[in-house]
């Protein structure tokens, strides 16, 4: 791993050093910018010579059916060199983290030469390792655990005195001396540093449990605490003598309570006002306030990370989705489009008058806030063909060629026709077309209830399944 991340880190600072000249767009953030540069840089290098890798014929349909009317070229150029910058940004990010990795790792080797594994001591605890063994040609993986070094008896008894002699310490908790409890203490069954186990026992329960919780009263109450120390096969017992007395608050309490005190009887005050002022000053001495908030900043920020990486690795079908999307727009609006062109032709219009009248009708509605619509977004595209001075055969034959749909397609193929060969039987087509239209909108219509039928069916099973346990729970419990 350590030399992948030479030769990664290296190459990046080659090629930023190279990339140096390029201008990221000016879209690109802060931190990409750089991964911008190599990418622009790279897009240069990479597509005069090898001009097919980036080169989908998938890619740039989708971007020129999302996009009509833009230059093809910056299109995909912009595309390309997005994706890029984000992969080398995610390769980037994923060396760095996979160098910290494979850094942190080889900390934990603890395995010897000559298979020696070392015991840890008793403050250290029992572990577990996995090693590899090379036996006849096969490589056998195995855990082993590794506890820690057993004491010897005299070492036992040497851990139980220190213990012994530490525990009335390490029982107080918050509490200053065991002459002086009146909070809770910290009976605990194991203290960290030692491998013994405590049992606790308590000669007056209604003062201290066994889990060390204070029940102080009015008056000092001297309590005898057991404990049994348990080391594998040996044990011993202590007895640790307390006095509970009724709780004092420290200095650093007297002052949290006394200013509580003091702003709620600030706020009580102007319980009539708009708002109210915290003291200024407390004890003679003057206030700072600053209000404290929860900042989840660094969380949002990679979150952020995450969703870049997400971003990139998905751009392809993004990009397809919409323009599905766009697809499926389109084909719901065909008979539509179709019966308001038998419409306007039968009225006595010429096709290019009724594209310019459903375009100018368009394009008042979206003034007034109506919704997008990309094929009318098409129409208007080619009313401006036509108005630019492209024939009129072009612009129908642009027209479906765009939209990339094979109704559409058949739509400007008739168009067509009819210009070379007269407008006798145009409206008869038309028609015909519009009926088509609506079967195939019919039909369309069956299946997707079909699909919408077929996804209701597991949610459908759960439900079923809930109401049976519902049904069925009563009947057993009244058996």
């Amino acid at each position: 791993m350590y030399w992948i991340m030479s030769v990664v880190l290296g190459s990046f600072a080659a090629l930023y050093l190279l990339a140096q000249k390029e201008q990221p767009p000016e879209e690109a953030g802060l931190l990409l910018r750089p991964f911008y540069r190599i990418a622009v840089w790279l897009y240069k290098q990479i597509s005069t010579r090898f001009p097919r890798l980036f080169g989908s014929r998938q890619v740039e349909t989708d971007l020129a059916q999302l996009h009509p009317g833009e230059a093809r070229e910056c299109l995909k150029t912009d595309y390309y060199v997005k994706k890029t910058a984000l992969s080398l940004a995610v390769v980037f990010l994923g060396t760095l983290l996979g160098g910290a990795v494979r850094i942190a790792a080889q900390l934990e080797v603890i395995l010897g030469e000559g298979g020696r594994v070392p015991r840890g001591s008793h403050g250290e605890g029992a572990y577990e390792i996995t090693v590899a063994a090379d036996y006849e040609g096969r490589k056998i993986t195995l855990r082993v655990p590794v506890k820690y070094r057993k004491l010897a008896r005299e070492e036992v008894d040497r851990l139980f005195d220190e213990l012994s002699e530490k525990l009335p310490g390490l029982i107080l908790g918050d509490n200053e001396s065991p002459e002086a409890v009146t909070g809770n203490l910290k009976l605990e069954r194991h203290y960290e540093g030692y491998p013994v186990s405590v049992d606790w026992n308590s000669s007056d329960l209604r003062v201290i449990s066994t889990e060390g919780e204070v029940y102080p009263g009015s008056e000092p109450q001297q309590v005898t605490l057991s404990a049994r120390l348990t080391y594998e096969e040996y044990s011993r017992e202590n007895n640790i003598s307390v006095t509970v007395t009724p709780p004092r608050l420290s200095a650093e309490e007297k002052l949290y309570r006394e200013l509580e005190q003091v702003v709620l009887q600030a706020e009580e005050k102007s319980r009539e006002k708009d708002s109210f002022y915290l003291p200024e000053e407390f004890r003679g001495q003057p206030l700072g306030w600053r209000q404290v908030i929860e900042d989840n900043g660094i969380a949002l920020w990679a979150g952020a990370v995450a969703a870049a990486a997400a971003v990139y690795m998905f751009s392809d079908r993004d990009l397809h989705e919409r323009l599905e999307k766009r697809r499926r727009t389109m084909r719901r609006e065909y008979p539509e489009l179709v019966h308001k062109l038998v419409l306007f032709v039968g009225a006595g219009m010429t096709v290019r008058g009724a594209f310019q009248r459903m375009a100018g009708d368009y394009t008042a509605k979206r003034k007034e806030g109506g919704v997008h619509s990309p094929i009318y977004e098409e129409l208007l595209y080619t009313c401006r063909e036509l108005h630019a001075g492209t024939s009129e055969g072009a612009a129908y034959e642009h027209f479906g060629r765009r939209t990339g749909l094979q109704e559409y397609i058949r739509l400007s193929t008739l168009l067509t026709q009819n210009l070379k060969r007269g407008n006798s039987m145009l409206l008869d087509r038309l028609r015909e077309e519009a009926d088509r239209a609506a079967q195939e909108r019919l039909q369309q219509s069956k299946k997707l209830g079909e699909e919408a039928g077929t996804k209701l069916l597991i949610p459908m099973v759960m439900m079923l399944a809930v109401i049976m346990v519902i049904i069925m729970i009563p009947a057993f419990s009244g058996m």
